[in-house]
């Protein structure tokens, strides 16, 4: 906690960076759950809205192939524990997929009931319902199996960690989880927008997945400063690497030390961390760098907490952010700006402090590449978030010569199972080499190399 509250406290000196712009109801409201669950008069309504197709359509656009008609059959008939079982055994972090999923590119695209004519069966707010409903009355999901007496080391306490874990120990090995921060949850705990995840559910969750039992949680160990890969591998029966990424890109302008310019990630988890939004500064005028969820999720909580101007800037057109079209539309509909074609080139400050970021408008060239048009705008702002992606740190898996994990594009290369080219050692999530930046993604990849794991261990 203490970090965070260093983090409130650097508000940049002579700036109107601020905290407690608005009142205490305005921050209830602001930061109330984005969507309303259903009601269980609605969640039947909506599951009969199902077409329960022979192939469906919606469980191969899945990630972790969920049976959706399945559990959707289940809601309808009142089977609603079963439903959530039926999640659970797919997607052991199916509460928290339903609440960040990108539903609107996945499975509801695919639903053939997204026409022109028609909607797609909600099937992020169903599986809400289901989940929501099975862990308000249940510690946990699934049995442990009789202990096998093998070890495995997880090192990162995020959503593919997790995963790897809770698969590992219901096969009855003994799995001791290794996270670098205070607390387990990785970008479900410290990454998401706050109104996406309200009243602690990313630690409800993690104490979830954990109830299984056969689990050590160690918090504040950090690979490479306090364990080390090769002395993991020679301690325990197989490793995992849910790393994650560590790092947010560069702009590569210079001023980029100067006060109010900071990174969105650590913004949001300062933020997330907050046990007060009115104690979190935020400026007046807030340019947000960046098209993907990150940026949507600086800009939106922005305005949220008060600013009066958030403009979000992308260097290529709208069709190509990272951003699905509905968090774009959020952004929208929260007040934020949209800027399109327009690079940064500079930062402008005075006396060390941002007053401005100056861009240059761009377009796409004859070649298909991005190309600049030497026409350059100045927009003033007193905060300037930097939201171009982040970057797998590889120093703790590609420092020792005997104990490299191999790389490519600088993520671990892994093969279809998750094995990395390091005996005893798979990986999976953002760290490895295709990882998306999805919840539901990394999830599947720590199931995938949590069964790998356990037919290498068994034999």
């Amino acid at each position: 906690m203490s970090s965070v509250l260093d983090a409130l406290a650097a508000v940049p000196a002579g700036t109107d960076v601020a905290a407690g712009r608005l009142s205490p109801d305005q921050y209830a409201k602001n930061f109330a759950d984005m969507h309303d669950p259903l009601s269980r008069h609605e969640a039947v309504v909506e599951s009969d809205r199902c077409y329960f197709c022979y192939d469906p359509p919606c469980q191969k656009a899945c990630p972790t192939s969920i049976d959706i008609p399945m559990f959707i059959r289940k809601i309808g008939t009142g089977n609603v524990d079963g439903a959530a079982e039926t999640i659970f055994s797919a997607n052991i972090l199916g509460g928290m997929c339903a609440r960040v999923c990108p539903t609107e590119t996945l499975c509801e695209e695919a639903c053939v009931r997204n026409t022109a004519e028609d909607q797609p069966v909600r099937i992020g707010l169903l599986q809400r319902y289901a989940t929501d409903h099975y862990m308000e009355s249940h510690d946990g999901y699934g049995a442990r199996k009789a202990p096998t007496g093998k070890t495995v080391a997880v090192v990162g306490a995020g959503p593919a960690g997790l995963a790897a874990a809770h698969a590992l120990a219901a096969e009855g090995h003994d799995v001791t989880v290794f996270e670098a921060r205070p607390k387990a949850g990785g970008l479900n705990e410290h990454g998401i927008a706050s109104y996406k995840t309200v009243n602690d559910f990313a630690q409800k969750e993690v104490d979830f997945v954990l109830s299984i039992g056969g689990v050590t949680l160690e918090t504040g160990k950090a690979l490479g400063r306090d364990i080390r890969l090769g002395d993991l591998r020679r301690s325990y029966d197989a490793v995992f690497l849910g790393l994650g990424l560590q790092a947010v890109n560069a702009l590569g302008l210079e001023g980029e030390g100067m006060l109010g310019v900071e990174d969105a990630v650590s913004w949001i988890e300062t933020l997330r961390q907050a046990p007060d939004k009115a104690m979190v500064p935020v400026g007046r005028r807030v340019v947000v760098i960046g098209g993907g969820m990150t940026a949507v999720d600086a800009a939106v909580q922005a305005r949220k907490l008060g600013a009066e101007e958030v403009t979000m800037v992308y260097r290529r057109g709208q069709e190509s952010m990272n951003a699905s079209t509905y968090e774009q539309e959020v952004a929208q509909v929260n007040g934020v700006k949209l800027v399109t074609f327009a690079a940064p080139v500079a930062l402008h400050g005075a006396n060390g402090v941002v007053t401005g970021v100056e861009f240059e408008r761009t377009r796409m060239g004859l070649s298909g590449k991005l190309e600049g048009t030497g026409e350059r705008v100045l927009i003033p702002a007193d905060q300037v978030m930097k939201a171009i992606g982040q970057v797998f740190v590889p120093g703790p898996v590609a420092g020792e010569t005997a104990e490299a994990v191999a790389l490519d594009k600088g993520r671990i290369v892994v093969d279809a199972d998750g094995r990395t080219s390091l005996p005893k050692v798979w990986a999976g999530g953002d760290c490895v080499l295709g990882g998306e930046d999805l919840t539901v993604q990394a999830v599947e990849h720590g199931k995938i190399a949590a069964r790998s794991i356990h037919a290498a261990l068994m034999g």
